[in-house]
C-alpha cells in the first residue's frame, strides 16, 4: 500500500504568501509543495540534497 505524505507548513511561511510545506514522514524522501496549491506538483528529494539546500539558505549562499 502506498504511503501518504503528511505535510506541515514552514514556520517561516506567511499567511497566504511564500507558503512552503514539507513532509518527512516517509523514509529517505523529503517532499516539498506550495501550500496554496496542495493538489499541485510535489518536489521529492533525498535527505542529503535537502540538507545541503537548507544549509545553503542558512549560510546565505543564494544572497545576491
Amino acid at each position: 500500500m502506498p504511503q501518504e505524505f503528511h505535510f506541515r507548513k514552514s514556520s517561516f511561511s506567511g499567511e497566504g504568501v511564500e507558503c512552503v510545506e514539507i513532509a518527512t514522514n516517509i523514509p529517505d524522501i523529503v517532499a516539498i509543495r506550495d501550500s496554496k496549491i496542495p493538489e499541485g506538483p510535489i518536489i521529492r528529494l533525498a535527505p542529503t540534497p535537502w540538507n545541503a539546500f537548507r544549509e545553503a539558505l542558512v549560510t546565505g549562499a543564494f544572497n545576491r
